[in-house]
């Protein structure tokens, strides 16, 4: 549901969902823990800035990279090219911390490189229609969703945010079923 609803508000800054979504679950566990854990000893500035430090990289971070993977790529290949983290995890466990591995690990991760090459294999192509919207993202003005005019003039490469309008459009290319592709096969 959570990611259902982030495609829908994908198109908009993508650090500022992250930081929205996490001061939310920040503030969340902050309230959670002082009213479960009354009396507690508060950590230590060490202990803060390192759980800082490790949140904005695996959560913040992480979380910016997953929405723009949903504007870009859609739910099912943003989803299934995130879930390979717990086998990176794993990866580093055995190299790190030496632990085993196992036949279910093997056998899974098997299984997850055979899902991630199929995603990056497919081809999609198909004369299809885009209906005007208008809305504010980033964008490069060479898109190929982005022909409108810039005043000022923007340079090619530059990568801008503004209000602005596409217009209806017919026609054929490669895609994924990103925002602007939300059409039906």
């Amino acid at each position: 549901m959570d990611n259902n609803l982030t495609r829908k508000v994908s198109l908009t800054d993508a650090s500022y969902i992250a930081m929205s979504k996490g001061l939310a679950a920040g503030a969340t566990n902050l309230a959670l823990a002082l009213a479960l854990a009354a009396g507690a000893a508060w950590p230590g500035l060490e202990a803060v800035l390192a759980a800082g430090t490790l949140g904005f990289v695996s959560y913040g971070a992480s979380l910016v990279l997953f929405v723009l993977g949903l504007r870009h790529l859609g739910n099912a290949r943003t989803g299934a090219y995130f879930s390979i983290a717990p086998f990176v995890g794993a990866a580093l466990a055995i190299g790190l911390l030496g632990e085993d591995l196992s036949w279910q690990l093997g056998l899974a991760v098997l299984l997850m490189a055979i899902g991630v090459a199929l995603h990056l294999t497919e081809k999609h192509e198909h004369e299809h229609q885009h209906e005007a919207i208008e809305h504010a993202h980033e964008h490069d003005p060479d898109d190929l969703h982005h022909d409108h005019v810039h005043e000022p003039r923007v340079p090619a490469g530059t990568r801008h945010a503004h209000r602005h309008r596409h217009e209806r459009i017919r026609h054929r290319h490669a895609h994924f079923p990103d925002m602007h592709h939300r059409h039906e096969h």
